[in-house]
Formats: structure tokens, sequence, C-alpha cells
């Protein structure tokens, strides 16, 4: 296949956590198991670590520190990546994961992974979950020097891996990352009911971008819209 062709060939981006992974092992950890082990470590009350990390959080929410696990080793003084290893047994993929991903790959569609993941993080979720075959591309934030949120990330990503926005679907589960998605320019853009199975889902009237319940409904729209292209060609 010559390159242009492949230029031509639609890509599915991927958010890894959230979106093809249950967000309930990241909840479990930053919300359960880091305040516990930060107030053994620190000598506070369970209470008194939960609202310093939650202060942590808030100041960090978004950046490329917020999903660093060496940055948060250092920060609050517990072995983030140890406590996630601990309990990888948690890591799970959600319901269609597989079944999209392998569909999506008989269509002839191209599979991008970006996480905001930092690379340790990234290798500890694909030593439990089989994504790797799925994927010709999977990108840490952290590789980019920019988290998605940010417009950079996507300039450096076509800077490094030449894409069409045109041809491009991107799911994520953080409204804020589509955001950025969609300030670059792309445009086919799909966020996730309930990313984490331990809470409840969300609204989907409150979410600006189409959503997607079980993964495998993102066929529903890609057919729609290849009826649509294909009127508008005929």
């Amino acid at each position: 296949m010559s390159y242009s062709d492949l230029q031509q060939q639609p890509i599915a981006m991927f958010d890894m956590d959230g979106t093809l992974l249950d967000l309930a092992f990241d909840d479990f950890i930053w919300n359960h198991c880091l305040p516990e082990r930060h107030a053994q470590v620190h000598q506070c009350t369970l209470e008194q670590s939960q609202q310093t990390l939650f202060q942590f959080y808030q100041q960090h929410k978004h950046t490329l520190s917020w999903y660093s696990s060496a940055y948060w080793t250092a920060k609050v003084g517990v072995d983030v990546l140890q406590l996630q290893y601990e309990h990888r047994e948690k890591i799970r993929a959600r319901v269609g994961c597989h079944q999209l991903l392998q569909q999506l790959h008989a269509q002839g569609y191209r599979c991008w992974l970006l996480t905001n993941a930092d690379r340790a993080g990234l290798q500890l979720k694909l030593e439990n979950v089989e994504l790797s075959p799925y994927f010709e591309l999977m990108i840490s934030s952290e590789e980019l020097g920019h988290a998605k949120e940010e417009v950079a990330f996507w300039q450096k990503l076509q800077q490094l891996h030449p894409f069409d926005p045109a041809q491009a679907v991107f799911i994520d589960d953080t409204v804020a990352v589509l955001k950025g998605a969609e300030d670059f320019g792309i445009r086919q853009l799909f966020s996730i009911l309930q990313p984490s199975s331990s809470k409840a889902a969300r609204a989907a009237t409150e979410l600006p971008y189409p959503v997607l319940d079980h993964l495998t409904e993102l066929f529903d729209y890609l057919e729609t819209n290849q009826q649509v292209t294909d009127a508008k060609t005929a």
C-alpha cells in the first residue's frame, strides 16, 4: 500500500482509561488506595490524607503532571506505580472493547491509542489487557510533552505521524480532551456514558458530544456517516 493510500484510510483514535478500559481501576487507586497508603506513610488520619490529596488533584487536573506516576510519587511520598501494580488484577477492558477493535480492524480502519497515561502506566495496562495487536500506533502524552487537552498535543502528533483530521474519529471519556481535539480540527468526536463501572452513568444530555454506552454503538454512527458521505458523492 502506498503512502497516499495509507493517508486515505480512516483512523479510529482511542483514549485508554475510561474509554477502552474500565476507569473503576483508576478510581480505586486514586480515591481509595492512595489516601490509605498516604495516611499510613505520613501517620495522619484518612480524612487528612483525603483533604491533602484532593487539593493536589484540583491543582494539577488536566496538566501533564496529573498523569505522571513519577510526579505523584515525588509529590506525595508514596510509590504510586507500585501501588497500581499491587492491584493490577483489577484492570479490565470495558464491555465491547475487543469486539469493536476487531471489527474496526476488519473494516480497514487504522487504530491509534492516544493516552494521557505516562509510559509506565501505559505499559502496566498493556501487560494486563490485550490491546497491542489492534493498534498501529500507541502514544503516551508524556512522549509528546503535552496533555491531550492541549491543541499542541495534536499538532505535535500530526507532525510526527501525519494524518488528515477529516479522516479521523476520536473517542474519549473526558470532555476537556475532546474539546482540545475539536479545537485542532477533528470533527467526529464521541464520549463515553459510563467510564467507570464503580460510578453511575452520566446524563447524555449534559455531555456536548455524542455518547456511547456500549462501545460497539460506534458502528451505528460510522455507518450513518458513511451513508451521508456516499449520498453526497453519488
